[in-house]
């Protein structure tokens, strides 16, 4: 399958397929089989995803086209090239966004007695209630800035909310500047909420934008007002360190954060009724040219909308709630210890509680038995539980490791603020390797158990966050498997100390082992349909990137192997090419919960290996992360991962879209008789309430 590796047209490119993930997000905002609030959160999801995309993604294209990089990925696109086939599609999703806003979401939230209040339809009590919150809440804390000599341009928060103001005369000092700016304070909310009986509806709502535009004349006494334009810059939000001149990661990354706010701009939003002469102005303070520039009908921030359906309460608008199942392992035995030492513990969220992680630590923490804990974070809440007991446990002079990634993108603060916690309560803060991210999810507890020491261990897919815990999917295992607890072992000791990469009885570690073993996993199937029997490889995760993966999995494909691939997320691999990838194809599952488990299956001539991990199959997690891929040694755990995790995954037909041989994706929904939605039913299977079953419609 020699074409494989040099034809840029069996690759896709990352930028434009994270748009269209973003596009089967956005989808989930105009499907009315998703409860009204959820589809104004999708909204709000999709600003979200778009914000760091320009963050990340765009401010990196920018960068090489800056450096006039010539260099191209396997999809064979110069950035220039990538760069306006992203403006064009990145400009058409933001159309439809505020279309299904400004057509769907909000008509239909009206219907429900749930209305924002624009200022051409405020009545005279509206009107006067307004104008008190201005001078009461906004006026006192407002700094309006004129542009003169004396006063330049201010400098712009990434992604804060500000207004441009014409003006035309001359004010107290003489001059005459024809341009201010006004900057949103970020303390207020971005939407007020009227009494009711002023509102006149169950929930009325008025935007601080229009609050400001209709009194920005109080500002400039004296002046006329010939308009006012709601503007936000996004910039470039990543940090680079110096690694060599770097003598503690923790203070310099300190310093850097405050910079993040006023890196190089990359887009500017701005609202469509904003003259041409304005937009001109804004992008040049900005250094932007016009493909950045994007003209929306309504709020410049939607992202702010996230607040509503939090305060509407309207539970028929809403998902039905639903209350996390504790694992029947552990339901009768309160020593999870003790649980541990019976078998191997698997938990599947958000369909089981998170809980039991929690009390792992907790209980480890208090446990005079326990003599050691060490565990990993990427990322975590501000008000961790674990953190606590873990902090707890260092307080009563136990050893504790704590493994902390600085590096977690828009979690730094969080992360720092815990690590310096940690170490004033006596614990060992690493901060990982420096030059490779730690993105593995291990915690380790060594216990006496009568005359010996044990290893208790948790491995997963998904972070130590209770909160994300609750809406996204993951897999994790409790297990006290000696040579599994040795490897874990030898991880930390790399993480921690100095020395050689140890020689692993079971876990894949990036950036050593996982790449190599992976490719030969998928070879290995390859040469078994060779030999003209069965090979099948089902995988799932949130990425799919590495050119050397995806060749290998093309040649597996030639080879004969049945390949089934759920990516949410980008996938740079195309099923269905002729001669290629004939037998591979490729779903994505966007739904309720997000998709974050990592599968790995091989059939491996019906030994069928099972893997889980942190590391999706991209080239950073294989050489500039520390991830770890471990199997499952149980045949019931493995068996149960296979009937929760991957099959009923492949059989949706509600919340699945399939990839064309060409990149795009469709709606995979059926035809005849009720849909199948997987999420819905792991809800069930576990005890949770959720929306009855109803027939697929088409999403296009």
């Amino acid at each position: 399958m020699a074409r494989s590796q040099v034809n840029p047209e069996y690759f896709v490119n990352r930028e434009l397929g994270l748009l269209a993930f973003n596009r089967r997000v956005l989808a989930q905002a105009e499907d009315e089989r998703v409860p009204l609030l959820e589809r104004l959160k999708f909204l709000c999801i999709f600003s979200s995803n778009m914000d760091e995309f320009f963050e990340v993604r765009v401010a990196g294209v920018k960068e090489q086209i800056r450096f006039q990089s010539s260099h191209t990925g396997a999809d064979g696109l110069l950035p220039k090239q990538a760069f306006a086939r992203i403006s064009q599609e990145a400009h058409a999703l933001v159309e439809k966004q505020y279309s299904i806003l400004n057509e769907q979401v909000l008509p239909k939230l009206a219907e429900h007695d749930i209305r924002f209040l624009r200022r051409g339809s405020w009545n005279d009590t509206q009107r006067e209630w307004i104008r008190e919150y201005f001078f009461r809440e906004l006026m006192p804390i407002l700094t309006p800035i004129g542009l003169d000599p004396a006063h330049p341009f201010p400098r712009v928060l990434n992604k804060s909310l500000n207004f441009a103001v014409e003006l035309e005369g001359k004010d107290a000092f003489g001059r005459n500047s024809g341009v201010a700016i006004v900057q949103a304070p970020r303390a207020l909310p971005r939407v007020i909420r009227l009494p009711q009986s002023i509102a006149g509806c169950d929930y009325g709502f008025v935007f601080l934008s229009s609050i400001l535009h209709a009194h920005v004349d109080e500002l400039f006494s004296g002046m006329q007002v010939k308009g006012c334009y709601q503007f936000r810059v996004t910039r470039d939000s990543d940090l680079t360190l110096d690694d060599e001149d770097t003598k503690d990661l923790r203070i310099a990354l300190q310093g850097e954060l405050s910079h993040r706010q006023y890196g190089d701009g990359v887009r500017l939003e701005v609202a469509d009724s904003c003259p041409a002469e304005m937009s001109s102005f804004l992008l040049g303070q900005f250094g932007l040219s016009t493909e950045d520039l994007y003209q929306v009908n309504g709020l410049v921030n939607l992202v702010r909308l996230m607040q509503i359906p939090d305060s509407v309460e309207r539970p028929d608008l809403k998902y039905p709630p639903y209350k996390s199942s504790q694992p029947k392992e552990l339901s009768k035995q309160p020593d999870i210890f003790k649980a541990i030492r019976k078998q191997d513990i698997l938990l599947h969220h958000p369909f089981q509680s998170f809980s039991p992680v929690v009390e792992f630590i907790r209980q480890a923490a208090a446990d005079p038995q326990v003599l050691a804990i060490k565990q990993t974070f990427y990322r975590t809440s501000s008000d961790s539980t674990l953190m606590q007991s873990l902090i707890e446990a260092a307080q009563r002079g136990k050893e504790v490791t704590v493994v902390v990634e600085l590096f977690a993108r828009f979690d730094e603060e969080a992360n720092i603020n815990w690590a310096a916690k940690l170490e004033q309560a006596g614990a060992h803060v690493i901060y990982g390797v420096v030059g490779h991210k730690t993105h593995a999810k291990m915690a380790m507890v060594v216990r006496r158990d009568d005359d010996k020491l044990r290893r208790y261990v948790h491995l997963s897919t998904g972070n130590y966050h209770p909160r994300t815990a609750r809406i996204y999917t993951d897999f994790g295992l409790l297990t006290c498997h000696e040579e599994i607890g040795t490897d874990v072992n030898d991880v930390f000791a790399q993480l921690t100390g100095l020395g050689k990469a140890s020689k692993l009885k079971h876990l894949w570690q990036s950036p050593f082992t996982l790449h190599q073993r992976l490719i030969k996993a998928i070879n290995n199937e390859a040469e078994i349909a060779k030999a003209g029997k069965k090979a099948h490889i089902i995988a799932k995760m949130n990425s799919l990137l590495d050119a050397d993966v995806i060749r290998a999995l093309y040649d597996a494909s030639s080879a004969g192997v049945q390949i089934d691939l759920l990516v949410r997320g980008v996938c740079a691999l195309k099923p269905g090419i002729p001669g290629v990838s004939d037998n591979i194809t490729v779903r994505s599952i966007v739904g309720r919960f997000l998709e974050h488990t990592r599968i790995f299956y091989f059939y491996n001539d019906r030994a069928e290996d099972v893997y889980l991990s942190s590391a999706d199959w991209m080239y950073r997690n294989f050489f500039r992360r520390i991830e770890v891929c471990f199997p499952l040694l149980d045949g019931k755990v493995k068996k149960r991962v296979m009937q929760e995790g991957l099959l009923p995954y492949l059989k949706d037909n509600l919340n699945a879209w399939e990839m064309q041989p060409d990149g795009s994706f469709k709606p995979r929904f059926s035809r005849r008789g009720l849909g199948f939605s997987a999420q819905e039913q792991l809800m069930l299977q576990h005890g949770v309430s959720v929306l009855p079953e109803i027939a697929p419609t088409p999403r296009e």
